[in-house]
């Protein structure tokens, strides 16, 4: 594991050898999802003919590489994909040393590998895994849909969504807007709901995954900030804040945010001569709980204003 606040792997070979070996560690890494910052060689500076690490000094009859999978103090990703990835990273590094020495590969049955059988192909796979072909290609950087019979295709796991809840298209819906909405993608929208286009029409009802519209989260990312987080998923700093329990608007790397969804709340825009008790009265709630949900401070209001009501 590596510091200096970096991001992405990197491996290191010996002088004695070529970068072909780790060329082939760097690329299955790739393919398991971490970025390669570089594969290279480093020499001692009180003699350029030796190896700068002893690990590489001292292994003279072997061929020797280092690899470091990624920054513990990354500013990027690294932080979350060495603690909940760092099993697909070892098991990229083991396929890519068996299939450098001339073995045959065969993914274990509990990994996010599949060896490819006689009369597979990607359409029958995805179908398997719940995926699409676009999605199996993208995940292992395939151009075409030839396989071959023992190749080892990485399958991307995806969020639980064996149950779905309903959503009808409302004017302005596009696909993506609405599956960014719900934390999934345009593909599995198209495909749980068996379309062909893109196209929408308003009061179609869509089948949306449950998991995420009944417990929105976000795991914030280097450059986030409140309002750039509730601008994205069509909510208010307030509301965020609210139900986090958060007394400021500063965040952290990594912090898991609770997103509002319209499960949570209703999103009023006041109009002229709205007041609170009015709004209240309307929406059969109270005037303090709508004060405390939006942290307000007086009871005034402007015209356009966005309230959150429960």
């Amino acid at each position: 594991m590596n510091t200096a606040g970096g991001d992405g792997a990197e491996i290191i070979y010996a002088l004695r050898n070529d970068d072909t070996f780790s060329a082939k560690i760097a690329k299955e890494l790739e393919t398991a999802g971490q970025n390669i910052r570089k594969y290279y060689q480093r020499r001692l500076p009180s003699n350029p003919a030796k190896d700068y690490y002893y690990i590489l000094r001292d292994t003279p009859n072997n061929e020797t590489v280092i690899v470091e999978y990624g920054f513990a103090d990354s500013t990027g990703d690294d932080v979350s994909q060495l603690k909940n990835n760092w099993e697909d990273l070892a098991e990229a590094v083991t396929k890519a040393i068996v299939e450098y020495a001339g073995g045959t590969y065969q993914a274990p049955s509990n990994s996010n590998y599949y060896t490819v059988k006689s009369g597979d192909s990607l359409w029958s796979i995805s179908k398997k895994y719940g995926l699409t072909v676009d999605e199996l290609k993208q995940a292992n950087n395939l151009t075409s849909n030839l396989i071959s019979v023992g190749q080892n295709l990485l399958i991307p796991k995806k969020e639980a969504e064996t149950s779905t809840n309903e959503y009808i298209v409302k004017k302005g819906d596009t696909l993506y807007a609405i599956a960014n909405k719900y934390s999934t993608t345009v593909d599995n929208l198209k495909s749980i709901n068996n379309l062909t286009t893109d196209s929408l029409s308003i009061g179609q009802v869509l089948k949306v995954p449950s998991s995420a519209s009944n417990d929105n989260t976000y795991v914030v990312k280097s450059g986030d900030t409140l309002y750039a987080i509730a601008n994205k998923y069509g909510t208010t700093v307030d509301a965020i804040k609210s139900l986090n329990n958060l007394s400021s608007d500063i965040l952290s790397i990594n912090q898991v945010l609770k997103i509002p969804n319209d499960e949570t709340y209703i999103t009023y825009t006041v109009k002229k001569g709205d007041t609170l008790y009015s709004i209240a009265k309307e929406f059969n709630t109270t005037v303090s709980a709508i004060t405390n949900l939006n942290n307000l401070s007086t009871t005034l209001l402007s015209i356009g204003q966005k309230l959150l009501l429960p």
